[in-house]
């Protein structure tokens, strides 16, 4: 009889565990060390619309920023700085990604970073049932609803990326 493999748990999976909140996850053997959210679709067949990365930024006023936009758009940071109420804000070098919140560049996740830094989720997810998100490490991706990451990272949604309904509303 051959043996199962166990799945390997992520700190992200076992708060969601831990919190009660629903979630399935998808593994698959990475290529190398970083794939883009738009290669982890294709390699997983997932509709681009419902996955989204996860990206850390550094605000003037020195405290740290979380942002989960879908994966083919491009980050506004003053939009992004507006929503958390700092002056401006920069992304955070990949270098520095993984001493900050305990994961690396393709596999960061909202969800358990080594502190709770405020979050901000792009608000096109409102109009998805369930969206990816990583699973805290390459080759791993959750399947859950928008409400319940944001309850599992304790954020709320904004109008984050470029091009989208308000831009140039200022």
């Amino acid at each position: 009889m051959a043996k199962k493999e166990k799945e390997v748990k992520t700190n992200a999976m076992r708060i969601l565990e831990r919190e009660h909140i629903p979630y399935e996850s998808i593994s698959y053997k990475p290529d190398g060390e970083f794939e883009s959210g738009v290669q982890t679709a294709d390699k997983l067949g997932l509709p681009r619309n419902r996955v989204y990365k996860t990206l850390v930024a550094s605000g003037s006023d020195r405290n740290h920023y979380v942002f989960v936009i879908p994966i083919e758009s491009e980050l506004d940071v003053r939009k992004c700085a507006k929503s958390v109420g700092v002056k401006s804000l920069e992304l955070v070098p990949v270098k520095e990604l993984f001493a900050l919140t305990g994961y690396v560049r393709g596999g960061c996740t909202s969800i358990g970073m080594k502190k709770a830094f405020v979050t901000r989720l792009h608000e096109s997810a409102r109009q998805q049932a369930k969206i990816y998100v990583s699973a805290g490490r390459i080759g791993a991706q959750l399947l859950l609803s928008p409400e319940d990451l944001l309850r599992a990272n304790r954020g709320e949604y904004a109008d984050l990326i470029r091009g989208s309904a308000e831009e140039g509303a200022d």
